[in-house]
């Protein structure tokens, strides 16, 4: 009696062992998208925080909008002042038409700055063919001097955080 129970045991060792062999092998790994990096990886809205928005004179969170083909966040200090910080993925500073920029070090960046009326841009490179573009506008469209001094504070505030 013995003989048949153990025929039976080895019998469904070898089922089991089978079954295992025949198991399907798990599905490849679906590739991952590739990990952005430099200035794709940042989202424009999020380079300033609740303290650099107190910083820079904003009490509201920004709006995310395209500008051609780069993104931007837009800020608006109603009567006072706008802000937009333009992250360009497709045109380095030395590709953007400007006139009257002064050189001015931000950080570890060697930026341009542009005065206008009552406005002032911060443009920094941010790669070989990339630019972040930090723009104030004074609701008034005078005093050119606190739109730089604006402008300048929040570039100030992204540079850290550029590639």
């Amino acid at each position: 009696m013995v003989r048949p129970l153990a025929g039976l045991v080895l019998v469904a060792g070898w089922l089991l062992a089978g079954c295992g062999a025949q198991a399907a092998a798990p599905p490849p790994a679906s590739p991952t998208p590739a990990a952005k990096t430099g200035l794709a990886a940042l989202a424009p809205c999020d380079l300033l925080s609740s303290v650099d928005r107190s910083s820079a004179g904003l009490t509201s969170l920004g709006e995310d909008k395209t500008i051609g083909t780069a993104r931007a966040c837009d800020w608006t200090e109603s009567g006072m002042f706008g802000l937009t910080v333009t992250l360009d993925d497709t045109a380095a500073v030395d590709d953007l038409k400007v006139d009257g920029g002064t050189p001015l070090m931000v950080g570890r960046h060697q930026a341009t700055k542009v005065p206008g009326d009552g406005a002032c841009a911060v443009l920094l490179p941010a790669g070989a063919k990339a630019s972040v573009q930090v723009d104030v506008t004074n609701a008034s469209f005078r005093d050119t001097n606190l739109a730089c001094r604006r402008a300048t504070t929040v570039a100030q505030l992204v540079e850290p955080k550029l590639p």
